[in-house]
This record gives C-alpha cells, sequence and structure tokens, in this order.
C-alpha cells in the first residue's frame, strides 16, 4: 500500500515540475528530475505519505461504519438465518448469547483467533457460538468447509475437526481428509453427489447472507447488534460482555 502510495504521490509531484507530459524519449531524464526533486524535499514527501495514508485510513472507516449501519438496518429480518439455520454447526447450544463466525480454514486471521475461539466455546457454556463456513479462498478451502459440514451431518466432533484444520500446516485436500477420517468422518458419504450439491447450496447461502451483512472479509463476528471485522478479539469480548449484561437484564 505505501509503494503504491508513494508512487502516485510522486506522479502527482511529477506533474507539478512540468505543464506538459513529457515525450516519451524525453523519460529518462524526467524521471532523474522527479528523483532529485523528492531527495531534497524529504519532509514534504514525508508529510505528504502521512496525508495521504490518513484519508485512506478516514475514507475505509467512513466507508466500513456505513455498512455496519446497513448491516444493522437489516439485521433484524436476517437474525434467524444468521443464528438459527440447522445447517450450521452450533457450540453450547443452550448458552444465552449468541456469538456467529464467518471464517475460513486457510485465512491466517482466523487461524490466529481460532485457539482463542475455541477457548472462548470451552469456558463459556453461557455463549451460544455459531460456525458460518465462508471459504474465500478456493477449492482447498471449499473442501475444508465440506469435511466439517460432513462431522456436522455424521455427529462427529465439529469442534475437534475446525481446531485440527486451523492448525494443520500446510493445510492440503489430503491432509483434510486424514484430519476428518481422524475425527470419524465418512470420507466417501461426504463426496457423495447429493451431498455435495447440498453443501455447495449452503456455502452459497453463507455467501449472500455475509453480502448483505457487509461480511466482506474473513473473520467476521456478530453479537447481537455488534459486527467485528477481523481478529479483534477485545472487540469480540466487549461484544460478549455488552450481550451478557442485556441477556441477564431480560432475564430480570
Amino acid at each position: 500500500m505505501r509503494r503504491l502510495a508513494l508512487a502516485a504521490l510522486a506522479a502527482t509531484l511529477a506533474a507539478g515540475l512540468a505543464a506538459c507530459h513529457p515525450a516519451v524519449s524525453d523519460q529518462t531524464a524526467f524521471d532523474a528530475r522527479v528523483r532529485d526533486y523528492l531527495m531534497k524535499h524529504p519532509d514534504e514527501l514525508r508529510a505528504a505519505l502521512e496525508n495521504m495514508q490518513a484519508k485512506e485510513d478516514s475514507d475505509e472507516v467512513k466507508a466500513l461504519a456505513a455498512a455496519d449501519a446497513r448491516a444493522k438496518a437489516v439485521l433484524p429480518a436476517l437474525r434467524a438465518q444468521l443464528e438459527h439455520d440447522p445447517r450450521d454447526f452450533v457450540a453450547n447450544p443452550a448458552g444465552a448469547v449468541t456469538v456467529t463466525e464467518f471464517y475460513d480454514y486457510r485465512c491466517p486471521h482466523c487461524i490466529n483467533i481460532a485457539p482463542r475461539v475455541i477457548s472462548l466455546i470451552h469456558a463459556r457454556p453461557d455463549v451460544r457460538f455459531v460456525f458460518k463456513e465462508m471459504p474465500i479462498f478456493g477449492p482447498t478451502s471449499e473442501h475444508a468447509a465440506r469435511a466439517a459440514l460432513a462431522a456436522k451431518a455424521q455427529g462427529k466432533d465439529y469442534v475437534g475437526l475446525y481446531e485440527a484444520l486451523m492448525a494443520a500446516r500446510p493445510l492440503t485436500d489430503d491432509e483434510i481428509d486424514r484430519l476428518a477420517a481422524s475425527k470419524g468422518v465418512n470420507i466417501a458419504a461426504m463426496n457423495a453427489a447429493a451431498t455435495v450439491s447440498a453443501d455447495q447450496s449452503h456455502l452459497d447461502d453463507i455467501a449472500k447472507l455475509a453480502q448483505k451483512l457487509g461480511i466482506d472479509g474473513t473473520p467476521g463476528f456478530i453479537v447481537g447488534d455488534s459486527i467485528i471485522h477481523g481478529e479483534d478479539y477485545p472487540a469480540l469480548e466487549s461484544a460478549i460482555a455488552k450481550a451478557a449484561g442485556g441477556a441477564g437484564r431480560n432475564r430480570a
């Protein structure tokens, strides 16, 4: 990102050095003039880069806030699909607070936060955790998602397979099958044409739901009306605490 910004800045400053664009034959000399200008004005270059970065950050924050506002407006209509799709695996199904995660087994940020997700599930039985398979990194990610869905459908150790898939290095198709089989998944049944078709329909529905909710990357968490983008565990903890307080008041 910084390299692109520098290139854009050089082009902007270059425009100020000449009223007309240089001829192709003069490009080498023109480039030398640009480099010389930048070398002689490092403070100006640094300030311009910082201003560009601040603008990019501000624009991104504003865009994300607008997307979250749109998502919160449609959340009530999508709540059942988000939290109670019977095709999804749910840990701690009796929990009073629901957390939904959209993730990919090959996403570095999902991998980073996975151990904390596992710890949360074990430490907080009051937190109902919905797993939304959202493979965005190609066929191997889709293969891993289908293996997990097979574990759910066949009554096997879904959470254990989630943990194993997140920890696998590298995560290959063969390793996915080996890990799934180690958890008791019937691989032949997983790969049956009817199962593959049903799983693809499920994954397509999750992708469409994520789009409606402004989840354009992984991981993405939703707790009540809070939307957490990325591996921001403190924000997730805060959203859970807020939701738990609301659940306690509702029970009272």
